[in-house]
């Protein structure tokens, strides 16, 4: 049987539909290589969200086909210039998203052997993140429309997965030797809401915490205004829920949040993550902001940088606005060019170091738990309940005196701060 080789792009969820693929494949016989130039067929699941990603999906596309095998395209920037794609660059097969649920009849336009039956399927997943960690994807696409946001175009409306599909498989993930899961979806306080069975995210947790295997569990991407009491008084009551709460709310000031149809205005979002650090002090702030969007003013990023400073999040992601196609703000007035975007970039981030670097200080001295997940130059590298696994947040290096292996629950003093990592060592 022809082997494999796929190229994922993009976000964590784009990630657990490439596992699936790979998984698909592999129940039907394919080889799975981790060596492009050994591949027989190479997949790039491709990312569409603003102009950078899909720059970087064109040219790996390119990059892919030069290797002069069969190259098959998915994902969103399939789903999203399919037709523009197929008329572009020929010589690719493409299944969009919408497809994936007949993967095999598309796929067999690739290889004639593979049968008709056949799509995305969580049973045969294959997991790329480790023996002891995976993410749980607890639905698909998005109802929040903000106006700067591609994403109800490609991935479509809000659909919750079934509760006991997901149980079902943090239950096969967990007895697989799987210690850590990451919940995530578009917006995963929303999930349930297009259910008749009642349950919403705090019934799922409580769902997910009845799998006794699974030592943690994390959320990721949660909407400032779905954020109930009940749910922050989960997290702070349950050990096994990592304290963690990553809530993009892509700015500060009323009057963007309001264009960008954001839920919310600068007060509630400061009520919001006050009660957060008053019923959960150890809990660690993430989020996401954006500049750039039309109409946006210096004062307005001045403002944006000292809500930043104010609140002290833990961890920022941050990105200047892109001007995406059939989104509503493509046609507001006062569009801002693009060195005055990457200026207040580079601005805010400098002011989120400091930030980043005085909350950092705080945990010297602390002792914090974990799983080692790796190495580098002779450290190992530490994910407690400060980090997530996305490359977004920092990392934890640390030294021991005994040889660790990757998914060993450890315990580590933290002896060094720096502006975005921390340091420090084994203690038993």
């Amino acid at each position: 049987m022809l082997k494999v080789g796929l190229v994922s792009l993009g976000c964590a969820k784009n990630l657990v539909d490439s596992e699936n693929i790979l998984g698909l494949l592999k129940h039907d016989g394919y080889t799975i290589t981790n060596t492009i130039e050994d591949s027989d067929i190479i997949i790039v699941n491709t990312c569409g969200f603003i102009d950078s990603s899909k720059k970087e999906s064109i040219n790996t596309i390119f990059e892919m086909l030069s290797y002069n095998k069969k190259v098959v395209v998915t994902g969103c920037l399939a789903e999203r210039y399919e037709e523009e794609l197929r008329k572009e660059i020929p010589e690719a097969y493409f299944i969009p998203i919408h497809d994936y649920d007949k993967f095999n009849k598309f796929f067999k336009s690739v290889d004639n052997k593979l049968n008709d039956e056949g799509g995305l399927d969580d049973h045969y997943r294959v997991i790329s993140t480790g023996k002891y960690s995976a993410y749980l994807k607890i639905g698909e696409g998005c109802d929040n429309c903000c106006t700067y946001c591609a994403i109800p175009l490609i991935r479509g409306h809000f659909v919750s997965r079934p509760y006991d599909e997901i149980i079902e498989e943090a239950n096969k993930l967990a007895d697989s030797g799987i210690k850590e899961v990451i919940v995530l979806e578009q917006d995963t306080t929303k999930y349930g809401i297009d259910l008749k069975d009642g349950h919403n995210t705090v019934s799922l947790l409580k769902g997910l915490l009845g799998v006794k295997k699974l030592e943690y569990i994390r959320l990721l991407y949660l909407y400032p205004d779905e954020i109930s009491d009940e749910l922050i008084d989960l997290i702070a009551k349950e050990k096994r829920l990592t304290p963690y709460f990553d809530i993009p709310i892509q700015h500060s000031e009323d009057h963007i949040l309001k264009d960008m149809n954001r839920r919310g205005n600068k007060e509630f979002l400061r009520n919001l993550f006050n009660k957060i650090k008053t019923k959960v002090p150890n809990a660690i702030l993430r989020t996401t902001v954006m500049v750039g969007f039309p109409g946006e003013t210096e004062e307005d990023v001045d403002n944006l940088i000292n809500f930043i400073k104010e609140i002290g999040f833990d961890h920022l992601g941050a990105f200047t606005y892109s001007r995406e196609e059939g989104t509503k703000s493509y046609n507001f007035k006062n569009q801002i060019d693009e060195n005055t975007k990457k200026a207040r970039l580079d601005r805010l981030m400098r002011a989120q170091q400091g930030v980043s670097y005085k909350r950092n200080k705080t945990h010297i001295g602390e002792i914090m738990e974990g799983l080692v997940v790796g190495k580098e130059k002779e450290q190992y590298l530490l994910r407690s309940y400060w980090n997530a696994p996305d490359d977004v947040d920092g990392k934890i290096y640390f030294t021991s005196k005994e040889e660790l292996n990757e998914g060993d629950i450890v315990k580590v003093k933290i002896n060094e701060a720096f502006v975005y990592d921390l340091l420090g060592e084994e203690v038993k």
